[in-house]
Parts: structure tokens; sequence; C-alpha cells
């Protein structure tokens, strides 16, 4: 169905003709697990057929540990991406003029339900809270209150690990940047842990967020990570999950301002652009499987910009659509709607809100 841009925008003497998408929205991002081994060449083929065609000019891949690691063997997935699978990916990505970044999560989601992630697994030593027990049959809300394990940000040979792989996967993808994850962090500060008992959960957030940046700025790569642990979740009222109710908000005004937030918020588009360009962060809006909400976004980023001094707008970088699970599954629900519930095909639903509106802006200025 043919979505018209919003009369509102045209109100505030919003002229798209005058612009290029670029300049509208700069940033224009999709974020998704990367495929297995056998999934890579329908993902290329995807990257080819709707993401450089509708606009996309940013993907981000959460690759964590599907990748054959040479530098840490040991963490490899068992069946991971090799080198000649994320060259195919590589050279996709750049027929396009797609900004390719890998994320590899860091300090946040060293586990997923009732299983450690492989860095847990390998490395014990780094668990930040060793006396919580994974549980054979999860459930939440839980008596430890564990979502997902942390790793230890003061552990003296974390980085150590963490620094080899995030360098080896930001070289075979041959990019400028990585996504360090850092959202959802619930475990941070414990009480129990020798080194970070005592010690502010801001601090230390910032702390780390400060660390992989540093290392990856000397050698020019940019850090982005989801934007959830910088927002008051109490002030805010948007409670634990979208914001922080332990503490790590307050570092906000530590952490250094080149690092680009992904702000995520899926039921409403909550206004909070401003508030980070304000902190003289770059921000981009994320959504996920709402449809309403998606466009809720568009509408609100390239009315922040219009309406913004050069200063801030240019902070104010633009949308991405986030899909949270693996490329195949993804790839299933787009190319075979009638398999899944409406429910299932929410986030496909919500990135073809998205190529849609995207392609409007072009039409309406002309852009190839």
């Amino acid at each position: 169905m043919t979505r018209l841009i919003p009369v509102f925008l045209i109100l505030f003497s919003f002229n798209v003709v005058s612009q290029d998408l670029d300049s509208l929205l700069p940033v224009r991002a999709f974020a998704i697990g990367a495929p297995g081994p056998d999934g890579v060449e329908k993902f290329v083929e995807f990257i080819d057929k709707e993401l450089g065609p509708n606009y996309i000019n940013t993907l981000i891949l959460r690759v964590d540990y599907n990748y054959a690691f040479e530098s840490y063997p040991n963490l490899r997935d068992e069946d991971p991406l090799t080198k000649a699978h994320i060259k195919q990916i590589v050279a996709s990505a750049r027929r396009h003029n797609i900004r390719l970044i890998p994320q590899i999560n860091l300090l946040g989601h060293q586990s997923w339900a009732g299983s450690l992630g492989n860095l847990l697994v390998e490395y014990p030593q780094f668990d930040e809270t060793p006396h919580v027990a994974m549980p054979d049959n999860y459930e939440w809300p839980n008596d430890d209150g564990l979502y997902c394990k942390s790793y230890c940000p003061l552990h003296p040979e974390v980085h150590e690990v963490v620094f080899a792989v995030m360098d080896e996967i930001v070289e075979v993808f041959e990019t400028d940047a990585f996504h360090a994850g850092m959202d959802e962090v619930f475990y941070i500060g414990d009480e129990k842990c020798p080194r970070c008992a005592g010690k502010k959960t801001s601090e230390l957030f910032a702390g780390e967020v400060t660390k992989i940046r540093d290392h990856l700025a000397a050698n020019n790569h940019e850090l982005w990570i989801w934007g959830d642990r910088l927002i008051d979740g109490n002030e805010t009222g948007l409670g634990m999950w979208e914001a922080s109710q332990n503490g790590t908000q307050d570092a906000i005004d530590m952490i250094p301002k080149d690092v680009i937030i992904n702000d995520w918020h899926y039921n409403r588009a909550e206004p909070l652009p401003p508030y980070f360009a304000l902190k003289g962060l770059k921000i981009i809006s994320c959504t996920w499987n709402k449809p309403e909400v998606t466009t809720k976004h568009i509408d609100q980023m390239l009315l922040y910009r219009k309406q913004s001094n050069e200063a801030l707008a240019g902070k104010m970088y633009g949308v991405m659509q986030t899909v949270w699970s693996d490329a195949g599954g993804y790839l299933n629900r787009y190319y075979n709607p009638e398999s899944v519930d409406d429910d299932s095909a929410g986030d496909v639903k919500s990135f073809k809100a998205m190529i849609a509106y995207l392609n409007e802006l072009a039409d309406a200025q002309g852009d190839d």
C-alpha cells in the first residue's frame, strides 16, 4: 500500500526535492544476525536485490563467534563462516556502496537462556558473576536476576582476547567500524566481584566503552553501541530494558563523543534523538517489528533534522531496521510470508514499511 509522505513535513516547509536522500537521512541501516555457511549465497542475493536497490547504505551483521577465527580458534562456533564466505558478503556490499559493520557482543550478552556463550565457556575466569549458576530450565524473572551473563570489564586478561577477535573481524570485513553491542547489561559491578565490587556502574560501563573505543580509534576505526544503558529508566519511564535501572545512565557524560549510539525503541518512537545530540553524541533511531512505529521513527528523525541547527542535525544520523534472528530465518519469513503468522512476520512488515518510505522520498526528489 502506498504511503504518502506526512503532511506535517510539508507544513514545516520540508522541501524534499531540494535535498538528496543522503542529506535527508545520512544513515539508512539494516541489522541482522549473520547467515550460516549454507545461507551466504541467499543472503548475498538479498543484498543485491533488496538492500542495495532500496537505499539501504549500512549493514550491521551480528557475527559473534560465527567465524573461523585464527587468533582464538577455540572461540569458533561449530560450523562457522570462513574468510571466503565473508569476502562474498563484502563484495556484494561494496557493489551497492553499503557500509558493512560487524558486531560481536561485548560486556553483556555472554549467555542466552540456559547456555553460556563461547567466551565464558572457554574462559570462565572472565565471568562477572561466577556464583550465578546457569539453570537447567531457564525462566524469567528468576531469583538471580539472570538475563544474560557479562564478562568482568576489569579482568586483567579479558581484553587481550576480545580485542584480538575484534581486530580480526574488522580486518576480514574490510571496514572502518565495529559494533560492540553492550545492550541490556544487567550484571555489572557485582558485589561479589573481587575487582568491581563497590565501584559505580556508570564508571565501569563508561570505562569499558572508552577502552574499546580507544583501541579501535588507534586504527581509525569507529565504535557503535546500542544506547539503552545510557538512558535513565526511572526518569524516562522506559524501565530496565529500553533504559537503565542499575545506574549506568550517567556514563552518557563520560564516554567519548565519537561513539555512535543506536537507540532502540520498538513500541513507540520515543523522542530521544535530541537528548543524545544535546549530549554531543551521534544517534541512530532503531525499530523492529511494528510498521507504524517504523514510519514514526522516520517521520521523527526527518523532523528533528529539519528543525535543528546544523550542529545538532548533524548528530541525528538516521534510522535502522533491526532483526533479532539469524539471516536464514528472516529470509524465509521475507520470501515466504504465507508460511508464518502475522506476529512472526512483524520484522518483515516493518522493513517493507521502511523501504517503501525511502522509495517515496527518493521518488519525490528524482533519485536514481
